[in-house]
């Protein structure tokens, strides 16, 4: 998958995530994707597909369309001398949501790097993140968070997906 990822560039390949059939079934769509894997926003439209039994949104799809985007984030921004990993999540349900719904991810530069040397210091890291769910008014529907688990790899490692990546460091550097 890395290596989907470096030929096709982070921004494309969520583009193609769409077609990824939860994402398909669900009506997931990714609206906006920066190249440098910093900013990424998803939504949801209230569709017969994602309906619960009261008629509002099922909270797997919910949660599905939040899932996956801090570590696919993550890995990109750390590179090939990484392992990241989903650890542990919850949502919140906050209100019904009944109409199309949104929720963007952010992941800074400075978070980024003091995950990098936390990782390389201590072997690991568990980082922390979130994002709310928004309605089209802007009103919260559900709050997601999410554990990560990071660590470096060991040099031969990093040197063996680097060289099946065609990669050469941080993203965006390749051979």
């Amino acid at each position: 998958m890395e290596r989907l990822v470096r030929w096709v560039g982070f921004a494309r390949f969520l583009r193609l995530l769409r077609a990824w059939p939860p994402y398909l079934g669900a009506g997931v769509r990714i609206v906006e994707a920066a190249p440098d894997a910093s900013r990424v926003t998803v939504e949801l439209p209230l569709t017969v597909l994602n309906r619960n039994f009261v008629g509002t949104h099922f909270g797997g799809s919910l949660y599905a369309m939040c899932d996956p985007f801090f570590m696919l984030m993550l890995v990109e921004r750390l590179g090939p001398g990484f392992v990241v990993w989903d650890k542990a999540a919850s949502i919140e349900f906050l209100r019904p949501g009944r109409d199309t719904v949104r929720a963007t991810f952010e992941l800074p530069a400075e978070r980024v790097e003091a995950i990098r040397r936390e990782a390389l210091a201590a072997g690991k890291v568990l980082p922390e993140f979130e994002v709310t769910v928004l309605g089209p008014d802007g009103t919260p529907v559900a709050r997601v968070h999410k554990t990560l688990y990071v660590r470096a790899r060991a040099p031969a490692a990093v040197a063996e997906v680097a060289a099946a990546t065609g990669t050469d460091g941080p993203p965006g550097r390749t051979r």
